[in-house]
């Protein structure tokens, strides 16, 4: 069965998505906030224990992944919820997960 071969430009395209996605993914603060997310909506104060970021970095880096489009947020009074909002990003999440994650020790 023979490859489908992809333009160029097209390649150039996801590889930039990709790239992005990536270089999102490539810092352990966010891929820690990110796969606490996984597991459903968080407000910053869970965030904050469960990951052990504290202010200002939490703030920093959850407003990257906002700007990456990666998570959204709803306000529920005073506080701020967050979840992934980016399929791609939960998909490469689930294989980081199975690769690096030994089973049972969560």
């Amino acid at each position: 069965m023979g490859q489908v071969k992809i333009k160029p430009d097209a390649m150039r395209a996801a590889a930039g998505q990709a790239s992005s996605l990536l270089r999102a993914l490539g810092n352990e603060d966010r891929l820690m906030l990110l796969c606490q997310l996984s597991q459903g909506e968080a407000c910053v104060s869970d965030l904050e224990l469960a990951c052990s970021i504290f202010q200002p970095s939490l703030s920093q880096h959850l407003g990257v992944l906002r700007r990456e489009g990666l998570v959204d947020t709803r306000r529920e009074g005073k506080h701020i919820f967050y979840r992934v909002a980016n399929d791609d990003a939960l998909a490469l999440l689930h294989v980081l997960y199975s690769r690096f994650c030994p089973q049972g020790d969560y």
